[in-house]
């Protein structure tokens, strides 16, 4: 008796879950298919166009739009199907990249054809990222959260690396339009498979105006001190890390015995860095009461490799220290998001990792405007390692918060 009840207990701990299964599946070949589709509308836009700015105008016609709705997109999440919104998000995205590719192929396609697509796709993002993060709570044990989580992020990690090496070499053979069929064909794959997952419904107790349930979730977020303190970390640790990444490839051109093929290898070794530490924190089961400490000594650690990092004359050196960067960097960002998860009661957690993402990623574009004025007027070795000095200091008082400490270290939801 006493072993079919340890066997019970391991099959209602696993993370592998038909529905976790399937997810990570899909997302493998939808990050992928887009991570490629990137690439080659880059080369595709450039070769037609051979404008920079237009390129660069691209790229945040992708990405503000998706900032700009995060709120409302994460109110979504929490009112409707969360399944529902996920197939139709992937089929819209597909659907949309599948017509491009068509107009490409039929050389009938227009510079404003991919602008409305990278908008479409942008807004389709903001609803699903929040969508996917708010579901996986449901679809794996409590006890596995962080393991799904790590697991997850090490696919979309491993797919983009994947897609970025293939891409130009994809580009050369295949040409763009196949490629952005392809991509299109693996959001519907991604959506149809999403058909065959278990997302339980939220059970709404009330159903408030749409504003309200905004207001709602931006006070959960502030009045819940360890919910608000993760996302000023997020928010630090993202701002100065992009005003330091903008600045890494003028950093390897500048440097004589650097160049761009050594700068390659050094973001290779901290996206493999990355991927190993997702890898083990998707295997490890880590107790709650020791999450804390990992995150603290993963934060130190991080720091101190990036801001000694842009002053080594040598690449072995920078190499091994951006890959120990990667491991730990992704156990601070695994142990930040899956604290979220856990602690957010079900019916929040779309407006709560909406909001996250939003602080995130909106100050995006202006910590890389930021890095790229001081580059000119500062030596970018001082920038990039002052950045990851500024991280640390203004990180280093919450390590010593109670409030922080019962967030990360909690199994269960928690409220304000």
């Amino acid at each position: 008796m006493a072993e079919k009840a340890v066997v019970k207990e391991v099959v209602k701990e696993r993370l592998w879950t038909p529905s976790f299964l399937i997810l990570w599946q899909g997302q493998f070949f939808s990050t992928l298919g887009d991570s490629i589709y990137s690439l080659a509308l880059g080369f595709w836009v450039l070769s037609i166009t051979g404008s920079t700015a237009l390129m660069g105008t691209l790229m945040a016609a992708s990405t503000l739009p998706g900032i700009l709705i995060s709120p409302f997109a994460g109110v979504l999440v929490d009112r409707y199907n969360r399944k529902k919104l996920l197939i139709i998000t992937d089929v819209i995205r597909g659907c949309s990249i599948v017509l491009v590719a068509l107009a490409a192929y039929m050389n009938l396609i227009a510079i404003w054809m991919v602008f409305v697509v990278a908008i479409v796709l942008s807004i389709c993002g903001a609803i699903f990222r929040p969508g996917v993060n708010s579901s996986l709570p449901d679809m794996v044990p409590k006890s596995r959260i962080t393991n799904a989580s790590s697991a997850l992020s090490m696919v979309l990690a491993g797919s983009t690396m994947i897609g970025n090496a293939a891409g130009g070499y994809l580009f050369q053979i295949l040409g763009a339009p196949i490629l952005f069929f392809l991509n299109g064909i693996s959001y519907l794959v991604s959506g149809f498979s999403i058909g065959f997952i278990r997302i339980p419904k939220v059970e709404r107790k009330n159903k408030q105006h749409f504003l309200r349930e905004l207001r709602d979730g931006l006070l959960f977020v502030w009045n819940l001190k360890g919910l608000r303190f993760i996302t000023i970390i997020n928010a630090i640790l993202n701002f100065f890390f992009n005003v330091a990444f903008v600045l890494l490839l003028p950093l390897f051109q500048k440097t004589s015995y650097l160049g761009a093929s050594y700068y390659g290898i050094v973001m290779a070794c901290f996206m493999c860095g990355a991927m190993a530490g997702f890898l083990f924190l998707s295997i490890l089961k880590i107790p709650p009461h020791r999450k804390f400490i990992i995150f603290i000594i993963s934060s130190i650690i991080m720091n101190v490799c990036l801001i000694f990092f842009p002053y080594q004359s040598d690449v072995i050196i920078m190499s091994l220290l951006a890959f120990v960067a990667g491991i730990f960097n992704s156990a601070v960002n695994a142990l930040l998001m899956s604290s979220v998860q856990i602690a957010t009661p079900q019916e929040m957690r779309g407006k709560v990792l909406a909001f996250v993402g939003m602080v995130t990623q909106g100050l995006a574009p202006f910590a890389m405007a930021l890095g790229g004025v001081l580059g000119d007027f500062l030596p970018l070795k001082t920038i990039i390692s002052t950045s990851f000095l500024i991280i640390f200091v203004l990180i280093t008082p919450f390590l010593f918060n109670k409030s922080l400490k019962k967030f990360i270290n909690s199994n269960s939801t928690l409220t304000p």
